[in-house]
């Protein structure tokens, strides 16, 4: 495993950026049609395709709301479906069962990195 950004990565963004127990959305890479979503949860970065396997639209309807109030689950703004934070499975709503989309990361020099094509 690489210990340092390549071309073939795409870093999101600091590790500092994400609050603890919160998540942050980012842009879909160039050329891309997905965006991405991180949530930082016990210190740990998970990063999603910010899109609902029901339909595949995007989970948020705000900038950075994939959380329930709770911050316990990530919600899809569009139909309620909730999904676990650790491994993306929805426990409730009409996707039940299905998940969303986990994205390799890896933390490199402080910094949240993800292959360049994902989302793509």
């Amino acid at each position: 495993m690489t210990t340092e950004v390549t071309t073939s990565d795409r870093v999101l963004c600091r590790v500092d950026d994400i609050p603890e127990g919160e998540a942050r959305g980012f842009s879909a890479a160039p050329g891309g049609f997905t965006g991405l979503f991180a949530v930082k949860r016990e210190g740990r970065v998970l990063v999603y395709v910010n899109s609902c396997p029901h339909v595949g639209l995007p989970l948020e309807m705000l900038p950075h709301r994939f959380l329930d109030s709770k911050k316990q689950t990530i919600i899809c703004s569009a139909h309620g479906a909730r999904f676990r934070i650790e491994d993306g499975v929805c426990v409730t709503g009409p996707c039940i069962g299905e998940a969303l989309e986990s994205v390799p990361v890896r933390i490199i020099d402080g910094q949240v990195v993800v292959p360049a094509d994902a989302g793509i």
